[in-house]
């Protein structure tokens, strides 16, 4: 792997090398993982906002309601909140932001747990449910376009080098316990 950037950064390019080869740093693989991983999450975000802005689902909320659409069709008719911010590694805040966003579109029923009156329970509305069930197979056809210009073995590696770097931070930055989901097929 080369060390120079696949980018042009102008007359300023070698001044961060230069700065770390003082320090003893020869190696910048882990800066550029980085700026390509943020350059692709931030592209990923404005094309999808851009592309399904028509059901007023912002990329988080998405995958909210097709977790509790899944999680119903698993046989479990309501989710915790404290479950879905865990599934989403987010906070219990944020989850409580985008619950409320879509309660008050009609996509999900709020209501207290008759067993432990201090929790939700969660679920899809009938709304949620249909707008799951009728833009899903579009979404994903959408997705699944975005990596068009990729061979069906160069999806397959990428994937498994994804997942390899996911396992490598969580492991390097002590993310273990944090991140429990980590069971990958």
């Amino acid at each position: 792997m080369t060390n120079a950037p696949s980018y042009p950064l102008g007359p300023h390019q070698h001044v961060l090398p230069d700065f770390l080869a003082e320090h003893g740093i020869s190696e910048l693989h882990g800066v550029e993982v980085m700026r390509l991983i943020h350059l692709l999450a931030n592209s990923y975000e404005t094309v999808t906002s851009e592309r399904v802005s028509n059901d007023n689902l912002s990329g988080p909320r998405w995958p909210l309601i097709l977790h509790l659409w899944t999680a119903e069709r698993m046989g479990m008719p309501w989710v915790g909140p404290t479950q879905l911010s865990k599934t989403q590694q987010v906070s219990k805040n944020t989850i409580s932001t985008h619950l409320r966003s879509l309660e008050e579109q009609g996509l999900i029923e709020r209501e207290l747990d008759p067993e432990d009156r201090r929790q939700f329970r969660i679920r899809l509305s009938e709304s949620g449910r249909a707008l799951v069930q009728s833009a899903t197979p579009s979404r994903v056809r959408f997705l699944n376009s975005l990596t068009a210009d990729l061979s069906k073995q160069e999806i397959e590696q990428l994937t498994a080098l994804l997942r390899r770097l996911l396992r490598s931070l969580v492991r390097q930055g002590g993310l273990e316990d944090r991140c429990r989901m980590m069971h990958d097929p």
